[in-house]
């Protein structure tokens, strides 16, 4: 999270701020923020993108692509070249410009889970969480940050901190 890779962002305060602000123009607007940084009328929520917060299958073609796939009960990580030179002399060595393709282990599927899911308003149902992280979850609920019931989502509370959330619960 911290690798300070990114130059030039706003103070944590700032930051904070501007999120709010933008809730409220967006919400006044009539714009529900459905996930962490997007929002839409209801109904016209990014299918596309919904895919990738709830963890769903997609395809990655091309150079630089990744995807995610479910292949015999197992959740398959695809990548490509990122070079579109490398990815179109493998496409045409070897047929394709996929390579080898890995398992993702339970663990590393939680954490996507944890992370592409609790953007999303609606958060990510309770039975698909390892109870491993539930006393972490169980905190911050009591905390105001999480809502816990059939779901577990992060309140308006906690979608400013939510690096923090999931810190807090991967921790």
């Amino acid at each position: 999270f911290n690798r300070g890779l990114l130059k030039g962002l706003p103070k944590d305060d700032d930051a904070a701020d501007m999120y709010l602000a933008t809730q409220d123009i967006t919400g006044e607007a009539g714009l529900t923020g459905y996930e962490i940084s997007n929002h839409a009328r209801p109904g016209d929520e990014s299918r596309h993108n919904l895919i990738y917060w709830n963890c769903g299958d997609y395809a990655g073609i091309g150079p630089g692509a990744h995807g995610r796939l479910t292949l015999n009960e197992a959740r398959i990580a695809t990548t490509t070249p990122l070079k579109p030179a490398d990815w179109l002399d493998a496409v045409e060595t070897v047929g394709t410009g996929e390579t080898p393709r890995s398992t993702i282990p339970h663990d590393e599927q939680q954490i996507e889970l944890l992370m592409m899911g609790l953007r999303l308003r609606d958060g990510i149902k309770a039975d698909r969480v390892d109870h491993k992280y539930i006393n972490n979850i169980n905190t911050l609920a009591k905390d105001g940050f999480i809502t816990l019931t059939d779901r577990i989502a992060v309140t308006d509370k906690g979608r400013p901190l939510l690096n923090a959330v999931l810190r807090e619960i991967l921790a």
